[in-house]
């Protein structure tokens, strides 16, 4: 099989492999769709993604889906040809964790997650014709959910678990800073959850076009110095850039809420803070998900249109090309997706 593998720092090659074959627990997937994020950028630009440094080669991937093609021994309830998507996640260990979090997998010590380098070996993700994975990571599709929309159930599963941890949002005005995938993902998650007005600010008009399409009701282009709003209730931080962290702060209302969805720099960075602290903000941290991906599947059986974020797609032979695109500002990309294998009916 061929599969999507960088071996270092700008150096993107389509490997073949061995097709795999499932063992006791575990199912075959013939992958159709994969989602190009910022970590499969950060492992072929710098060949590391945060701390996660490679030292061999790396399958990328983790936003993934595609059709059952072999079941391995004692797994039932599937079936060859069901489409499906991948939970990432498998915590390491023994599951257990302190009572102040319990239920919170997300925070386990020690995750394998598709196509992170975290681990030595490394976790491959599913950027491949075929790929093998436990029966229990496995999520089946909706009916009248294509396995291209499947694929981007991961972030838009991220996008949920901001918005739970905000608490209730029905009937309040959101403001969302950063418009790319995950933030126009917020977007949606937000007026699903039953948000009044969601307000999108971002530098981008490309991204802010996104936004409106997945629900914003006002963009903001702050790329000319147009102001934030003031006293925004509930605000999520999308954008990961440190340099957002004291206007959105000042956007944030008195005794307001501000999650943090856009992954920071792990290394020190210069930030204007001080109104965390004179404004009595509660600032939240979000992190992957728990189990938002069904709570994402059933959104989108409900309606949820994640087509609006799509603005490339790539075979899997041109992988260098989409992840090039997906890492180019000016390329004006929202999520970038590669087709891995065959395409659903009306898809091709």
């Amino acid at each position: 099989m061929r599969a999507v593998v960088v071996h270092g720092p700008g150096d993107l090659r389509i490997d073949e492999r061995p097709d795999p074959v499932p063992g006791e627990g575990e199912v075959l997937l013939a992958m159709e769709w994969g989602g190009v994020c910022g970590s499969d950028v950060a492992y072929w630009k710098h060949g590391a993604s945060g701390t996660a440094a490679l030292t061999h080669p790396l399958v990328l991937g983790h936003e993934v889906a595609g059709r059952i093609a072999g079941i391995g021994a004692g797994v039932s309830g599937l079936a060859d040809g069901l489409p499906v998507t991948v939970h990432p996640a498998e915590p390491v260990g023994d599951g257990r964790l302190p009572d102040r979090i319990a239920g919170r997998t997300n925070l386990y010590p020690r995750i394998r997650y598709f196509g992170s380098a975290a681990f030595d070996p490394h976790t491959d993700g599913g950027f491949s014709e075929y790929r093998v994975v436990r029966a229990a990571q496995i999520r089946p599709l909706p009916e009248g959910v294509t396995t291209e929309h499947g694929a981007l159930a991961e972030p838009l599963a991220v996008a949920m678990h901001a918005v739970h941890r905000a608490g209730d949002l029905r009937g309040r005005t959101v403001l969302v800073n950063g418009a790319g995938p995950i933030g126009s993902l917020v977007v949606a998650a937000a007026k699903h959850r039953g948000a009044a007005a969601v307000i999108a600010s971002d530098i981008s008009a490309a991204s802010l076009r996104v936004a409106r399409s997945m629900g914003a009701d006002e963009t903001l282009d702050i790329s000319e110095g147009t102001a934030l709003p003031q006293d925004v209730e509930l605000v999520f931080e999308a954008s990961g850039a440190p340099a957002a962290l004291g206007p959105v702060l000042r956007a944030t209302a008195r005794g307001g809420t501000l999650v943090q969805v856009g992954n920071l720099p792990g290394a020190a960075v210069a930030a204007a803070l001080g109104d965390l602290v004179t404004r009595e903000i509660t600032w939240i941290g979000s992190y992957r998900f728990v189990e938002e991906i069904d709570d994402a599947l059933r959104a989108m059986r409900e309606g949820l249109d994640v087509s609006p974020v799509i603005s490339h797609r790539f075979d899997l032979d041109r992988a260098g090309e989409a992840l090039a695109v997906a890492a180019d500002p000016a390329s004006g990309s929202g999520k970038v997706m590669l087709r891995l294998g065959g395409a659903d009916p009306g898809e091709r």
